[in-house]
């Protein structure tokens, strides 16, 4: 059986083997908060997985976790961005569970020693962070606890491979992770932009949705460097000193406040009415749009 959660902006996958559960209504709060993915032959969502649900045993009983010894199991938190709530959670998941199960958080900003701080399984956690929206968008970044046993790492990113995904390791915490980081230094600099009337809110997004994603959709900025002369010495060779010159000019950090949040909101509603029906519709294409982008992609990567 197969149902779908709403938190926040996600659509949570919860499975559950109807043996174990007699129904949804009877599960406790604690058993809904979590998506469950198990690692075996033959079964799950996505990827090499199928959708039909042919689970092996899983039950919560007496406040402990029991398997049956063939199955590989992770518990994917998905709350709020709550620290205190994610603490609360893992601190019951670790009296619970046993040294056989990984416990990952999706968090897209706090770091996993803030999360997984003395717990005694911090061995098995780890942050796996998917990416808005994560039933379109493959990318799930891996961030281990400094304690964090390689195992942990190899087997969640060999589950999200299997289950459809592309994770990826960040190979020691950091504030905002990889996608987080490079996405607020878009954001700031498109900020800038806008706030010193170089150019308007409208023209900012064609430059991302008709110029830089375009090839980003396929190809990373590395790479793009490596291609746009013969090879990434030739491209530091002949662009080194320019990039230098204009990264030294970027302003300070913005405050994402006062007149220019009122100019770009504006802006933004004009194209897209703020009103829940509107931006409803607008999320709607945009996930049409990523859907055929994928599908895109994975014809390109069978060429």
């Amino acid at each position: 059986m197969r149902i779908l959660r709403h938190t926040q902006n996600y659509k949570v996958q919860l499975l559950y083997m109807h043996r174990c559960f007699q129904s949804y209504q009877n599960m406790s709060f604690f058993q809904q908060l979590f998506v469950l993915f198990l690692n075996f032959a033959g079964g799950s969502l996505m990827g090499s997985f199928r959708s039909e649900c042919n689970m092996k045993c899983f039950a919560w009983a007496g406040g402990a976790v029991t398997l049956s010894s063939d199955v590989d199991v992770s518990f994917q938190e998905c709350v709020p961005e709550n620290l205190e709530l994610k603490r609360k959670i893992f601190a019951q998941l670790d009296r619970a569970v046993d040294d056989t199960i990984v416990l990952s958080s999706s968090t897209s900003c706090l770091l996993p020693s803030q999360l997984f701080a003395g717990l005694a399984h911090v061995k098995q956690c780890i942050v796996a962070h998917p990416v808005n929206p994560p039933y379109y968008v493959p990318l799930v970044e891996l961030v281990p606890h400094p304690e964090t046993s390689p195992a942990t790492v190899d087997r969640t990113h060999a589950l999200m491979q299997k289950i459809g995904q592309s994770p990826i390791r960040v190979l020691k915490e950091i504030d905002g992770f990889a996608l987080n980081r490079l996405q607020y230094a878009i954001i700031s600099e498109a900020w800038r932009l806008v706030q010193e009337g170089i150019v308007s809110p409208s023209d900012l997004d064609l430059v991302m949705s008709d110029g830089l994603g375009m090839r980003y959709a396929f190809i990373g900025p590395l790479e793009t460097m490596h291609l746009n002369a013969e090879g990434m010495l030739s491209y530091c060779d002949r662009y080194r000193e320019g990039m230098k010159r204009v990264l030294k000019s970027f302003g300070p950090v913005p405050e994402f406040s006062g007149p220019t949040v009122e100019k770009i909101n504006q802006a933004m509603c004009v194209k897209i009415p703020d009103d829940p029906d509107r931006l409803a519709a607008r999320r709607k294409w945009r996930d049409e749009c990523l859907m055929s982008l994928a599908r895109l992609k994975r014809q390109m990567q069978s060429q």
